[in-house]
This record gives C-alpha cells, sequence and structure tokens, in this order.
C-alpha cells in the first residue's frame, strides 16, 4: 500500500465519484413523460391526475416560477431484469447542494396513494424488489416548480419573491427519467467507503486506528474490478468487514439521532406551498420508517400536522398508523416553531397549549420537550411558560450561530425570571440538519463542553425545509456508526429518550440565568413593521374578545365563542412563526400577513363589539370599556363606566419658539425643530431630558450588515448618523403640536399630546418610508444614571446593563423589548411606552460639559429597508405611538404599557358594567379572562406578578364561585397546587416575584 494517506484519500475519492457510485445503477432504460400546467394555484390531487398531459422530453425547460406541473411517467420494466431490484430515477432538474430550496415533487400512484416525495437528496421510487419483468409502470408527479431565491452569498434583490411579480419565465430543466436496476451491494459498498473514509479522514494522524482504516480501505479498492465494479463490489466489501466490525471505547461519546426535518413554516415560499412541503416529507418518512426497523422521526409543529389531516388525508393515514406504532413522534408541544422573543405573554402561553392539546386530542401524547431549533434567541420568561405547559426539557441550536461570544456549555438548566429552571440541550453537532457524515460526528464529540460529567448529546438528522428529512444513506451510515471505534456511537432514539437519559446521567449541571440572547439577526426585532404590528394589534384584540365575551356570557347569555377564538388563535400563533414575525419571509408571505391581520381585527372587533353591546344594553348612557388590567381614569380594570370630566392641557406659545404643554403634572418644552427639550416633572421638581440634548429625536443610520439583509445589523451601522432636526413644519393641532419632516424620499408626521390628568407625554409618529437600506430610529435623551434598565418580557420584565463592560453586554446593542424599557435612579425612574414596536438600543455617556453627570439614552427602533429576501421591505405608510412617562416607577412602566396597547372603547348603553374578576393590587396583572376551553363554563383567570417581588393581592369575582382549582396553562388541575380559599367571592392569592398562576372557577 500507500504509506502517504493522502494518496489513499484521493484514490478513494475518485474511485467513489466515477465507478462505484455510477455502478449503483448499472442498467437503465428511458421513461416516457407527459406533463400538465396547472394554470394557477396547485388543484386537488383527484384534479391533477385526471388532466390530459402533453408529451415532454428530457432536457425540456419546464416550470414557471411558484407553478404546479404534473408529470405522468410509464414504462416496462424490461424481462431481462426479473429477479433484481428496479427503482424509478426520476430527476426535475434538481440543484444536488440545495436541499428544500428549489423544485420538488410528491410522487402518486394512478389511485391517488401517494408514494414519497422527490427532491435533490431523494430522486429514487422503488417499483419492484425483486422485479417480475414485464410489469407496467405509470406513475404521477405533483412537481413545484419553487424557484431559487436563496443562492447564497451575496442575496441579491428578486422579484421571485412573490408570484404577482415572479413572471412565467420556465425555471427548470427536465433531467433523468428512467427506471434502472438498483445493485443493494455496490450501495453498500459507498456506504461502507464513505463511513470508513470519513472517520479516517478526522482520526489524528498519528492514531493506529486510522492506519487501521487507511488499509482496509486501500485493500478494498484494489480488491475491486473498475471494469467490473458489479462483479467484485461483495469481494471489495469483505476486505472491509474487520475493520467495520471492530467496537468503540466504552468512553466513546454518544450520540442520540433523532429523525428530523426542519420545515420552516413559512419563509422562501408561501404558507401555502409549506402544506404540500409537509405532505411530501411526512410521505418520505412514513415509507422510511417502513423498510427501516431502527429508525424513529420526530416532527414538531403541531400546526404542520394538521395541515397534513386537513389538506393530505391519504398521508394522515399512514402518519396515524406510524405514531400508534411509537416510530412518528409528536414533539416540541408548540403550535409552531415560534420565534420567542417578540410573541406576549398570552400569545407564548397558548403556543403550549393548542400544540399540546393537539397532540393529546390526535394521539393520546403528551410531550415533555421544548423543540425550537431555529429560533432567533429566547427570552428570559420562556421557562417558566415551559413549566406552566406541564413540559420539562427544552432543545435549541441556534445559539451556536452566536458570532461573538461562544456558549459555555451543551447541557445546562436555564434558569427563567422567576427562577424556574429548566433542563436545556444545545446540540453539539452544530447543525439541525445532521446527514450522519464523519466531520459532523466528529465535530460532535470534540465540540462538547460537558465531557467527564456528561457524554450524551442528541443530533436531529435529515434535511429540512422540503429537503424530504432523512434519508435511506444516513440510516446505513447511522447502523455502521452505532458501535465503530473512532467514533461516538449512533443510536435512533426519541426526544424524549434522550432527554431522560440525559437528566439521568447529569442530574446538577449548570446553570445559566436570564435570556439566551442569540448574538445575530438582531434586525428580526424590526423588519416588516406591518407583521409586528398585526401580531401585536392581534394578541390585544385576543385579549378584549376573551375577556368581553366571557364577561357577557356569564352576565347575560351571551353566546362564547369558542370555535371562532380557536381558529382565530391559531391563525395568531401560526404567524408567530420564527421566519413571518422576525420579517425574515419572502414579500408573498408577508403580503398575506398583512391581509390576514385585517380579516383577524375585523372579526375581533365584531365580536368585541357584540359582547359590549350585550353587556351596555340599549340606552344613552355614555360608558368607557377598559379592558386593561388596571383602573384607569375611574373606570375599573375590565368594566364600563361613565367617564368623568376632565380639565384641558394648556397649551402655548414658546418665547423661543415652538410650544409648551402643560397639565400641572408635566411641562413639555418643544422647540422650533419639534424636538422635545424639555420634560419637566412638576411634582417630582426633575428634568427628565438629559441638559443639551433633545428627546423625539428621530436618527437615520446607513444600514447594510454583512450578510442577512432582513435578519441583521452589524454593530458598524451606528458609525454614520444623520439627525432629522430640521421641520417643514411645527403647529398647534388641538391639544397637541404637530411637526412634519421630509428627507430623503420620505415624510415623516408626529403629533406630540399631553393628556389632561396624565403623566406622559405621547408621540404619535406616521412615517411615509421610501427609502432602501436606511435604519429609522426614535431617540430619547434622559437624565438618569443607571447601569441598568428593565425590558418587558413575557410575565414580567428582564433586566439588561447599559454598560459594555464585557463582550456578552457589547454584543446585545440591539434588543427586545415588549410594552415599556423602564430604568431609574433612586427616588426617580422614566418608561418608554409602545404599541407596536420590539427592537430598541439604550446607551450610557458621561456627560463632559455641565454637570458631568449621566445620559441614558433609549432608541426605539421605527423601521428599515433590507432589500432581500423582500425588495420592497417596510415601503409605505406607518404609524407608531410611543409615550414618554417621567417619574415612573416599575408600576408605572407596567400600567402604561397596557394601557397604550389597549385603548379605551367608547359605546351608549342602560348602565355600567362590573368586572368579572379583578385584582385589588396592581402588582398582580390579570393577563387573561376567558371560559374555560372545554365548554363546562368554568371561568380560567390567568395573573402573574408584574412588578417583580412578592406579592399578596386578593382576587374579586363577579359572579358566585362554586370552588377553584389552580391548574397548568391547559386548564388542568395541577395535583401539588393547594385549593386557593374563597370566601364571599374572594380569593387571597400570594406570589413569588413574575410568578404565573392559572385559577379555574367554577360557576355556582
Amino acid at each position: 500500500m500507500h504509506d502517504d494517506r493522502s494518496l489513499v484519500e484521493a484514490r478513494l475519492k475518485r474511485v467513489l465519484d466515477e465507478r462505484v457510485r455510477p455502478a449503483v445503477y448499472p442498467e437503465s432504460v428511458p421513461l416516457d413523460v407527459a406533463v400538465w400546467h396547472a394554470p394557477g394555484e396547485p388543484v386537488p390531487v383527484a384534479e391533477g391526475l385526471a388532466a390530459e398531459p402533453q408529451p415532454i422530453e428530457v432536457g425540456a425547460r419546464w416550470g414557471a416560477p411558484w407553478g404546479t406541473s404534473w408529470f405522468r411517467v410509464t414504462g416496462t420494466v424490461p424481462e431481462a431484469w426479473a429477479g433484481r431490484t428496479v427503482e424509478a430515477i426520476l430527476d426535475l432538474g434538481f440543484d444536488e447542494n440545495m436541499p428544500g430550496f428549489q423544485c420538488e415533487g410528491l410522487v402518486h400512484r394512478p389511485d391517488g396513494t401517494p408514494v414519497k416525495g422527490l427532491n435533490p437528496r431523494n430522486q429514487w421510487v422503488r417499483v419492484g424488489a425483486p422485479a417480475e419483468g414485464g410489469e407496467r409502470v405509470r406513475l404521477h408527479i405533483e412537481a413545484a416548480s419553487n424557484p431559487v431565491i436563496l443562492d447564497y452569498h451575496p442575496f441579491l434583490p428578486t422579484r421571485l419573491g412573490d408570484k404577482e411579480t415572479a413572471g412565467s419565465e420556465p425555471q427548470y430543466t427536465l433531467a433523468r427519467m428512467d427506471l434502472a436496476v438498483f445493485d443493494e451491494t455496490v450501495w453498500q459498498l459507498v456506504m461502507d467507503l464513505e463511513v470508513l473514509g470519513e472517520l479516517m479522514a478526522e482520526l489524528p494522524v498519528e492514531s493506529a486506528r486510522r492506519w487501521d482504516i487507511l488499509r482496509a480501505v486501500d485493500k478494498a479498492l484494489d480488491a475491486l474490478d473498475l471494469q467490473d465494479v458489479n462483479g467484485t463490489a461483495d469481494r471489495a466489501r469483505s476486505r472491509l468487514t474487520e475493520v467495520l466490525a471492530t467496537p468503540a471505547a466504552p468512553s466513546a461519546h454518544r450520540i442520540s439521532a433523532v429523525g428530523h426535518a426542519h420545515i420552516d413554516s413559512a419563509w422562501l415560499w408561501p404558507l401555502r406551498e409549506t402544506v404540500r412541503k409537509v405532505a411530501r416529507t411526512t410521505s418520505n418518512m412514513t415509507a422510511l420508517l417502513d423498510d427501516e426497523p431502527d429508525f424513529v422521526f420526530a416532527m414538531s409543529q403541531a400546526q404542520q400536522w394538521a395541515w397534513v389531516r386537513d389538506h393530505r388525508p391519504e398521508v394522515w393515514a399512514r402518519v396515524k398508523k406510524a405514531v400508534a406504532d411509537g416510530r412518528f413522534v409528536p414533539a416540541g408541544g408548540m403550535w409552531v416553531e415560534s420565534d420567542t422573543n417578540m410573541p406576549g405573554s398570552e400569545a407564548m402561553a397558548r403556543q403550549f397549549v393548542h400544540g399540546k392539546r393537539f397532540f393529546l386530542d390526535e394521539f393520546g401524547i403528551e410531550n415533555h420537550e421544548a423543540w425550537l431549533p431555529d429560533t432567533f434567541g429566547f427570552a428570559a420568561g420562556l421557562p417558566q411558560i415551559i413549566k406552566a405547559a406541564g413540559s420539562r426539557f427544552l432543545l435549541t441550536q441556534k445559539i451556536s450561530w452566536s458570532q461573538t461570544n461562544k456558549f459555555p456549555h451543551h447541557t445546562f438548566r436555564w434558569e427563567g425570571i422567576d427562577g424556574t429552571r429548566i433542563f436545556t440541550h444545545f446540540p453539539p453537532v452544530d447543525t439541525y440538519n445532521c446527514s450522519m457524515k464523519g466531520g459532523e460526528i466528529a465535530h460532535a464529540a470534540r465540540n462538547f463542553k460537558d465531557k467527564g460529567v456528561a457524554r450524551h448529546s442528541l443530533a436531529p438528522t435529515g434535511w429540512g425545509d422540503g429537503g424530504g428529512g432523512t434519508t435511506r444513506e444516513m440510516v446505513a451510515k447511522a447502523a455502521r456508526l452505532r458501535d465503530l471505534e473512532g467514533s461516538a456511537t449512533v443510536t435512533w432514539e426519541t426526544p424524549q429518550a434522550f432527554f431522560e437519559k440525559a437528566a439521568a446521567e447529569y442530574p446538577e449541571p449548570p446553570v445559566w440565568v436570564g435570556e439566551l440572547y442569540l448574538e445575530l439577526h438582531r434586525a428580526t426585532l424590526t423588519s416588516q413593521a406591518r407583521t409586528k404590528q398585526g401580531n401585536r394589534r392581534s394578541e390585544h384584540l385576543l385579549r378584549e374578545a376573551e375577556l368581553w365575551a366571557a364577561t357577557a356570557a356569564v352576565r347575560t347569555g351571551f353566546p362564547y365563542p369558542y370555535e371562532d377564538l380557536d381558529r382565530i388563535w391559531k391563525t395568531v400563533l401560526l404567524h408567530q412563526f420564527h421566519d413571518i414575525l422576525p420579517g425574515s419571509s419572502i414579500a408573498w408571505v408577508h403580503r398575506e400577513a398583512r391581509r390576514t391581520y385585517e380579516r383577524v381585527a375585523e372579526e375581533l372587533n365584531r365580536i368585541i363589539e357584540s359582547a359590549q353591546r350585550a353587556l351596555a344594553g340599549e340606552g344613552d348612557t355614555p360608558l368607557v370599556f377598559n379592558a386593561a388590567p388596571h383602573t384607569r381614569g375611574g373606570v375599573p380594570a375590565g368594566g364600563a363606566r361613565t367617564p368623568a370630566a376632565q380639565d384641558r392641557t394648556a397649551l402655548t406659545a414658546r418665547p423661543d419658539g415652538g410650544h409648551v404643554l402643560d397639565n400641572g403634572l408635566l411641562r413639555v418644552e418643544i422647540d422650533a425643530r419639534g424636538l422635545v427639550v424639555s420634560a419637566y416633572d412638576i411634582e417630582a421638581d426633575r428634568e427628565t431630558v438629559a441638559p443639551g440634548l433633545a428627546a423625539n429625536l428621530l436618527q437615520v443610520h446607513p444600514d447594510f450588515p454583512n450578510m442577512w439583509d432582513a435578519w441583521d445589523v452589524d454593530e458598524f451601522y451606528r458609525n454614520t448618523v444623520t439627525d432629522l432636526t430640521d421641520a417643514d413644519e411645527v403647529a398647534p393641532d388641538g391639544d397637541g403640536v404637530r411637526i412634519v419632516r421630509t428627507f430623503g424620499a420620505s415624510r415623516v408626521t408626529q403629533v406630540l399630546s399631553l393628556a389632561p390628568g396624565e403623566r406622559r407625554l405621547v408621540v404619535d409618529t406616521e412615517v411615509d418610508w421610501h427609502e432602501t437600506e436606511k435604519f429609522l430610529k426614535l431617540a430619547f435623551p434622559l437624565d438618569v444614571h443607571a447601569e441598568r434598565y428593565a425590558s418587558e418580557t413575557q410575565f414580567g420584565h428582564f433586566h439588561r446593563p447599559t454598560h459594555t463592560n464585557t463582550s456578552w453586554e457589547a454584543a446585545k446593542f440591539e434588543a427586545c423589548n415588549h410594552r415599556f424599557v423602564h430604568l431609574e435612579e433612586p427616588g426617580f425612574g422614566v418608561a418608554i411606552v409602545n404599541d407596536s414596536t420590539y427592537g430598541h438600543d439604550v446607551t450610557r455617556a458621561v456627560r463632559t460639559e455641565g454637570d458631568g453627570g449621566t445620559t441614558t439614552t433609549v432608541r426605539a427602533s421605527l423601521l428599515r429597508a433590507p432589500r432581500f429576501p423582500d425588495p420592497e421591505t417596510d415601503q409605505g405608510v406607518h404609524r407608531f405611538r410611543h409615550a414618554l412617562v417621567p417619574g415612573a416607577g416599575i408600576g408605572d412602566a407596567v400600567r402604561e404599557g397596557w394601557r397604550i396597547n389597549l385603548p379605551e372603547r367608547r359605546l351608549a348603553g342602560a348602565a355600567e358594567v362590573a368586572p368579572l374578576v379583578t385584582s385589588d393590587q396592581d402588582a398582580v396583572v390579570v393577563t387573561a379572562v376567558k371560559l374555560a376551553d372545554d365548554g363546562s363554563g368554568d371561568v380560567v383567570v390567568r395573573f402573574h406578578e408584574a412588578f417583580g417581588g412578592r406579592a399578596r393581592a386578593t382576587l374579586t369575582a363577579g359572579f358566585e364561585v362554586a370552588g377553584a382549582a389552580v391548574t397548568d396553562l391547559l386548564e388542568r388541575p395541577l395535583a401539588e397546587a393547594v385549593a386557593p380559599d374563597i370566601r364571599d367571592g374572594r380569593i387571597a392569592v400570594r406570589l413569588r416575584p413574575f410568578e404565573l398562576v392559572t385559577l379555574r372557577l367554577r360557576r355556582a
């Protein structure tokens, strides 16, 4: 043999590429092909099968962007092939390097039975094993000509992301359409050589095992007649038997392989295409389960399961059988793999409610893990929600993408804001599309940070995004890696089995406290502003609809809209998927999302108005309905009352130009530029705006990240900034001040107002945005010395530092908040609240002039203008509402955040409306009042401690309560919980900081 190992490796590569792999299919005959192009959107299977196709030749172009073509392939197995394995090779024109991001197909038999999906790494369909010879073959391919949008760097703007702009130019060239003999022995030789060659490349140069493999491979290649590969493949395999049989060391790293196909519910394709991607993949996976007895496949996202059930019942029947056999496993227990930074408290809870309930209802299976491999970071409130849903584990992968700091653990306990800890695993394989390559397996073992105390990790294995899931090649490689010297061991296992083993092995792992911040994709907190506004407003409309419908149902017998609310919640949850809500999908997805949110708002407003009308009755008494969880202007939380008369805010001219707003609590000076140069808290005798600076300052930055346009904002964007200080108009507008600015091709109109009796300056901003690759911020430089600030997250708030002492803090230069950001120094605080923005940044600087104090600047991120994947991102008119709240404690921030998102509703009626449930303590915030999902009529109340301290409160029910139970999020009583004491409809509760509680109240 050659002593130089590189010569053997080069020899192996050439022999595999040029002789062995081509010999897997040693004989073939062409199939006859005909095609029918559906004229519009995809058609039902029966219609596609019945259509009359026209002949088409291999080499012909086909497939307008987003089109559907039904290919019919027919042929006859040659008599001479009797007794041999025969497969159809169906290549639609695939690019082998991009599974999941191009054309795909689903093969059907003439009766409509699905066979399997087609994609670049899975082009075969078994015809006979063995074939009889002479049998007729007829297959139908539902082929999707999805255009290639992610053509890797550079990401160039493209109009292919929407069928309305994509054109009709054919995208693909029909390639191989053959019947072929499949040589099982040669295919197995390929698997042997690939596994050994990949392992050999990962072993140290001085390793004896590496040289053993090298010698065996060299002997196998010597035994192979390159002019008769099929005749000598078995002889070559025999030279590898011993080296493949040598067992792994007892100390080898252990990998639990989970069959997987990470399918984005929408991304570079619309929702309707994901329905078909899921059908193709599940068809593939049920077929593979039939062929491979050790294989286990897990699929998350209850929405995707529901799509199969509702749209492909023939595929659903196969899935249900595989689930019953315990090998096709529901995973994750969420409606979709959502973003977790931006969804509100109730929405994040309902992801688990609807996801887990689907799997329980359909299969009687309860998930115990959250499965979020690709989500862009994790909010600090999530551990408590996972636990409250009855789950115990979390899997994620995306944190490995962080650009600055490498996360220090792979297995750990993650502690959330309330102290809840969740056993979390972060697979060291560093991919959720593992293909069982030797490099991936070796990387997992080398990379695993918990060596010495643990040795189990998980590998999600299979091509995602329509790439078809796990392949037979991956299964074959895993079989060889089950117990192979020099490699980690690989065993197919369910997620539950992995987590149970890992937790037992590592009972006291390290603890990570606070958010799991992804140091990448920060711009997803701002891109596609209309999608984010649609989400925020839908969440609050759902709160209102449930609250008023439940109140009306109990008080008046109003028919509670169970089915409508269930359907709408699922629609909103779907659009929280981690490429829809973050704004990183194609134009088609966001165009449809805008229309969906409009329909959701119309329907929810009808429910709200109907319920309020039922509550108010007929009359002329003016009523104000308050859906916020705090009393407002004399109107109780969750009730309606006649509004009290209010004084007006004084509006006067400012001597140096501009205007002054004064309501006796705040005095706000707006200069001739339309900037807030003073926001004076009269009671506290304290200025809010930093001296010499101005708030309500709009700033524009260039925004051209290094790679992921819609996803990323890179820190260097701050190097260049333009302050928008020129005003076209600064003039009174009713009780406020109107400011108009033009810049570039855009126009901003703002109205600043100060309501009577309120310590809140409201900033209404309308932007007609026509910039490209720009970032628009709204800045508030504050005279507050704060080393940390609070931003709202699910069921509480989370503190981040304002300094950049370490690289971990410096990396958080763009972060997420929900309704408020709050800063304080002892005795004085300030809040910035918003109605629909999430991204922000907070910086601090020491003033070099004047008193030398510290300025802390909060900037809300308003708009971006990336060109990929949607070249028209954020173009057009947008409206935002923010408010500056001087003198705010954390309780004020919580209250004002709710208030700005839940405007009062006014209605004439007969009488005031008492709340259904109230809390006597502002720190105990009621996030949901609804009727129980099971139709029993029980009232469900969800609440949490919102200030970050311990709280006692009394909940008062406005109806007779026969009993109460503490439940999980799915409204099931918790066995370990003590039943609350009820006296005259009053329930005393005690809560830990940020503790979340769900109560189920039985009506008498």
